[in-house]
Formats: structure tokens, C-alpha cells, sequence
């Protein structure tokens, strides 16, 4: 089954909550018999929660990140992924250098679902209101949905092509 692997930092904000806003739209479209969808961080230690943050605003879009923890990359999620959807280019960057044989399988979240490269700021390291990152994560899905899928799925139908 093909599947998409949303990263961010900590796995406890921004790619959680991409990660839950787009299994609901392939619930809601019926495409969960096709597609799996999964998060992890670059920086993070497994099993913590979401943040209280996180939970708030994914709550206001009817998101429920209540089960939702953390897990860090690793060789094998990342191998098991069909697409990886990152918030920003430190971590396009940083999991291209040290996991070289995925590269041709990450891409920005900005970049599918917006066709503009841009980063979505982590709003526990910027100045950008939580509210304003989750709103622009939920919005981003909603529009770029069929660009992700059709995405996941070319590359999930053409490995080698990707590998």
C-alpha cells in the first residue's frame, strides 16, 4: 500500500497535525483502502505527546491527536515511505545528507501541495502564532490533496524510477 511519511522537528506539532489532517481526507474521500499515512521527527525521542498546543488547534479543525506520539527518522520509516513531506528545508537537507538513498523521495509539503518551495515555520522556534501554522498546514492539505496523492501513488507504482 502506498504511504507518506509527513516530518517535522519533534513530531509533536506541525507534522502530526498534517499528518491527521490528511488521513481524515482520505478517509473522507475513500481512498483508505489505498494509502497509509504516517508522522516522525528529525530531533525527537519516541512516545511523547503531542503538544497542548497541538492538541488545541487540531481540535478546532475536528483533528483528534489525543493517541498521536512521537517517533524519530530512521533508515527504516523512511525506507517504508513512498513520500516524505517535510515542513521545511533543514529537514529536506538534513535527511538527504544522512539517509542518501531516500533523497529522490523527499519533497517540502509547500512545494507538493502549493507548487511553491517555502517553509512552514515551526512555531515553537519562530515568532509564528501556533494558530496561524496549523490553520496554514490544514489549508494546505485540503487544496493540495490531489497533488499529494497523485504523488504518492506515481511513485508508489515507480520505485526504482524514485529509488
Amino acid at each position: 500500500m502506498p504511504s507518506i511519511l509527513f516530518v517535522c522537528t519533534a513530531n509533536r506539532f506541525r507534522s502530526p497535525i498534517a499528518a491527521i489532517a490528511f488521513a481524515r481526507e482520505v478517509v473522507k474521500r475513500g481512498d483508505d483502502h489505498r494509502i497509509s499515512v504516517s508522522s516522525a521527527g528529525t530531533w525527537t525521542a519516541p512516545g511523547l505527546t503531542a503538544t497542548t498546543e497541538a492538541l488545541k488547534q487540531a481540535e478546532k479543525y475536528n483533528l483528534n491527536l489525543s493517541f498521536h506520539r512521537s517517533r524519530p527518522i530512521s533508515q527504516k520509516n523512511l525506507s517504508q515511505a513512498d513520500l516524505v513531506l517535510v515542513m521545511d528545508d533543514n529537514h529536506k537537507e538534513g535527511i538527504t545528507h544522512e539517509f542518501p538513498a531516500v533523497a529522490n523521495k523527499v519533497y517540502l509539503l509547500s512545494e507538493v501541495a502549493n507548487g511553491a518551495s517555502y517553509d512552514i515555520p515551526d512555531p515553537y522556534s519562530t515568532d509564528e502564532s501556533p494558530a496561524v501554522v496549523a490553520r496554514e498546514i490544514v489549508e494546505m492539505i485540503d487544496r493540495g490533496y490531489e497533488k499529494i496523492l497523485q504523488l504518492v501513488l506515481q511513485m508508489a507504482q515507480h520505485p526504482k524510477e524514485n529509488a
